[in-house]
């Protein structure tokens, strides 16, 4: 198995490449979609959420009401720390778990987050990471276009992450998404034969090892 970590800024087009690499044969563990498991009613850290932010992150349903969590955590420092010690080690323990499922096999194994830390690619092993990259000008017009986000709300959010600097010095490969939809698809090839061939050693030095 090849671990492979994929990040990239709000906005950079992230889940666009990480589609366009399953449509080449890679196996998908998101995080942003074990983000959303984990604070299903009933799992601890759904309760640990509420007592934190109190009931009015919840919606009528009993699921949490995320844009009220995200206005209360975003833009208040103290309040994002809370939301992601509660909620980081939960999604890591799952992704690992899933991780480890796939330890055996030959896959390109693709963990998609969103905040990669030089200790979530220790944390997972990760062998290569994959930042998507564009200028954060242009990030900030596709998200307000697709999502239809307050831009100040957008902001907040993107001060929040790590700067674009601290992303592309951890980079392996990068993804440029700064131009059309057919150069990101001819940026996605490059990089998925990269991948291929750092696979391939990497099973051939395991092979050597015996």
């Amino acid at each position: 198995m090849l671990a492979v970590g994929l990040t990239g800024g709000m906005g950079s087009g992230k889940s666009t490449v990480a589609r366009l690499l399953v449509e080449r044969g890679a196996a998908l563990i998101d995080a942003d979609a074990i983000a959303r498991e984990v604070v299903e009613p009933g799992r601890p850290a759904h309760r640990a959420l509420v007592d934190r932010f109190g009931p009015g992150i919840v919606a009528p349903n009993g699921t949490l009401d995320r844009p009220a969590l995200a206005r209360l955590a975003f833009g208040n420092p103290d309040a994002l720390r809370a939301l992601n010690d509660i909620t980081h080690p939960a999604i890591a323990q799952v992704m690992s778990e899933r991780r480890h499922a796939l330890e055996e096999t030959d896959a390109v194994v693709l963990l998609d987050i969103p905040l990669m830390t030089p200790a979530q690619r220790d944390l997972l092993s990760l062998d290569v990471v994959v930042v998507v990259d564009c200028d954060p000008d242009v990030a900030l017009d596709r998200v307000l276009r697709d999502r239809g986000l307050d831009r100040n709300d957008v902001r907040a959010r993107m001060a929040a992450q790590p700067g674009r600097g601290a992303r592309l010095e951890g980079a392996d490969l990068v993804v440029d998404n700064s131009g059309d939809r057919q150069a990101l698809d001819d940026e996605v090839e490059r990089v998925w034969v990269a991948l291929g061939w750092r696979s391939e050693a990497k099973a051939a030095r395991r092979a050597e090892r015996g």
